[in-house]
C-alpha cells in the first residue's frame, strides 16, 4: 500500500528536523569524538520514528559529520593529525577567501555586529562554556562570511566546521583559554582599517593557529 503524499511530507519534515538539530549539536561541539549513536536512541530523543532517525544520520554521514564502521555502528568522527590538518588547510584556504570577498561590504553595522558576538565569546570563555564558545566563535565566522555573497564557498566553510565540530571541543578542552581569540580584534581592526593583506592574515591566523597544535 503506497503512502499518502501527506504522510510522506510529515516524514521528509519530520527527518530534516532531526537533521538540522542534530546538525547543529554536532556543529557546535555537543558531541564528543567518537561517541556512538543508535537510531534507536536518535528516534526517542527526537519523537520521532526510526525511518527519519535513519534518513537524517545518512545525510550526515554523507556530510562527513557522522561516521558509519563496516558493523553499522555510528559514531561522531576521531580524526587524526592528518585529518586535523588537511581540515586546518581547508579552513585557510575558504575562509581567508570568503572574508577577503567579505571586505568591500563591509560597514560599521557589521563591525559593531562582530563586536557584541565577540563579547559573548569573552563570556563564554569566562564561564568555561565551551559549547557556548564553538557557537559564538562559529557565529562570528558566519557574520562575516555572509557580506561576501559566496553561498557556494560559505556551505563549503560549514561543512568543514561540520566534521570539525567534536574534534573542537576537545581542543577547548586542551588549550584552557582564559581569553577571546587575539586575533578576532586584528579582525575587527582590519576591516575598520580596510586592510585586506592584514584582514587575510589574521583569519588564517585564527582558523589555524589552535588546531595544528592539535594536530602535533
Amino acid at each position: 500500500m503506497l503512502s499518502s503524499p501527506r504522510s510522506q511530507d510529515l516524514s521528509s519534515s519530520a527527518h530534516d528536523r532531526v537533521y538540522r538539530r542534530l546538525r547543529s549539536r554536532i556543529m557546535h561541539g555537543e558531541i564528543e569524538p567518537g561517541q556512538a549513536l543508535t537510531l534507536r536512541g536518535i528516534g526517542k530523543e527526537f519523537e520521532v520514528s526510526m525511518t527519519p532517525a535513519r534518513e537524517a544520520v545518512r545525510r550526515l554521514v554523507a556530510e562527513g559529520a557522522l561516521f558509519l564502521s563496516n558493523s553499522g555502528r555510528v559514531s561522531t568522527p576521531e580524526l587524526t593529525g592528518d585529518r586535523i590538518e588537511e581540515l586546518a588547510a581547508l579552513r585557510a584556504l575558504i575562509e581567508v577567501e570568503l572574508a577577503s570577498r567579505a571586505l568591500p561590504r563591509a560597514h560599521m553595522a557589521l563591525i559593531d555586529r562582530l563586536q557584541a558576538i565577540n563579547t559573548n565569546v569573552a563570556h563564554a570563555v569566562e564561564d568555561r562554556d565551551s559549547v557556548g564558545y564553538i557557537r559564538s566563535n562559529l557565529e562570528f565566522h558566519r557574520t562575516l562570511y555572509l557580506r561576501a555573497q559566496a553561498p557556494a564557498m560559505l556551505a563549503m566553510a560549514e561543512t568543514v566546521w561540520l566534521q570539525l565540530g567534536p574534534t573542537m571541543r576537545a581542543l577547548y578542552g586542551r588549550l584552557r583559554k582564559t581569553e577571546p581569540p587575539h586575533f578576532h580584534r586584528l579582525i575587527i581592526a582590519a576591516l575598520k582599517a580596510g586592510d585586506e593583506p592584514g584582514l587575510r592574515l589574521a583569519v588564517r591566523s585564527d582558523v589555524t593557529q589552535g588546531l595544528r597544535m592539535l594536530a602535533r
